[in-house]
């Protein structure tokens, strides 16, 4: 006689299928406490610090790309600065928008230059600053930039008396609504901001 366990196969399957449920539900509940964190936060949230604050999550990085599909199509999105994760609103509707907080932020001449020269050129040294430009930086110019926290110290040059290189910030990338250093606009871009006046286009290259 030719016994077949069907109600086992079937109690097997159907725990299979029950275990994936499972683990949809948790993989989605913590996706959801992601989206959480990062809408809550008022400065961009990076991915070191959401590892810390979801050590439950095993894959990050998926769970990640699954919100920024989630939010691909709308009015806000889920966007990635360098290492960091932030929620935008699409410029499109920013007109739409009566209530804003803006950065207010008056640069002069010499100081928008000198952003954009450590911008394509960083890590940049002041002497290398000042050689780019053609003319001495005037004192506070730095710190000026400093303090929009756009700029920050870099690592020192292996040079004689290892002077100290200036970087772009990852606020530097949100405010410009930039991924990474690489999405920068071109030298004509440049120019018609404002940014530029006396450079050649090879001086402003990636």
């Amino acid at each position: 006689m030719n016994f077949i366990h069907k109600n086992e196969n079937k109690n097997f399957s159907s725990s299979q299928d029950n275990l994936s449920h499972l683990k949809n539900e948790v993989k989605f509940e913590g996706e959801k406490i992601l989206e959480a964190i990062i809408f809550a936060s008022k400065e961009p949230v990076s991915i070191n610090d959401l590892k810390k604050s979801c050590p439950f999550i095993e894959d990050i990085n998926e769970s990640l790309k699954n919100l920024t599909d989630v939010y691909r199509n709308r009015a806000v999105n889920l966007v990635k600065i360098k290492n960091t994760y932030a929620f935008r609103t699409l410029p499109y509707y920013s007109n739409y928008i009566t209530q804003t907080i803006e950065k207010k932020v008056k640069l002069s001449k010499a100081a928008k230059e000198t952003l954009a020269v450590i911008a394509y050129h960083q890590p940049v040294t002041r002497t290398e600053i000042e050689d780019i430009r053609g003319v001495s930086l005037y004192k506070g110019l730095m710190d000026t930039l400093l303090e929009t926290k756009w700029v920050n110290i870099g690592p020192r040059r292996d040079t004689p008396g290892m002077p100290v290189t200036y970087v772009t910030t990852n606020d530097f990338l949100d405010h410009f609504g930039l991924h990474t250093v690489k999405d920068l606009p071109n030298f004509k871009e440049l120019r018609e901001a404002g940014f530029l006046t006396d450079f050649k286009d090879e001086e402003f290259e990636i």
